[in-house]
């Protein structure tokens, strides 16, 4: 059972969408995990659209136990690679502006 704290850290909770696209696991499979008792769960809707929310940690030791843990080394890296992908495009983009600034002020000396 999670803690009543747990759901409201950031990054703790994730919504079903987000698991699926995330963690490549469908629909079905959170609801299995919720059906077992695996995952907890919190119903919510936006502008009166429903979707569940459930704990990061619930679903990473769900997909563990179900599809094995080098399957959520696997996915967890890939993860983290496009996160660091999308890091390093940024600090490129920053480092061409501030470039392009230096330059625009050298040129007025």
């Amino acid at each position: 059972m999670a803690e009543h704290g747990e759901w409201n850290q950031k990054g703790a909770t994730l919504s079903d969408k987000t698991a699926m696209k995330d963690y490549g696991v469908d629909r079905e499979f959170i609801l299995k995990g919720i059906r077992a008792g695996k995952l907890e769960f919190q119903e919510r809707s936006i502008n009166g659209n429903p979707y569940v929310v459930i704990l990061r940690r619930q679903l990473e030791q769900h997909i563990a136990e179900e599809l094995g843990s080098d399957h959520l080394s696997l996915i967890l890296n890939q993860k983290k690679i496009r996160t660091l992908k999308k890091e390093i495009k940024e600090t490129r983009l920053k480092l061409q502006s501030l470039e392009l600034e230096l330059a625009a002020l050298d040129k007025k000396e």
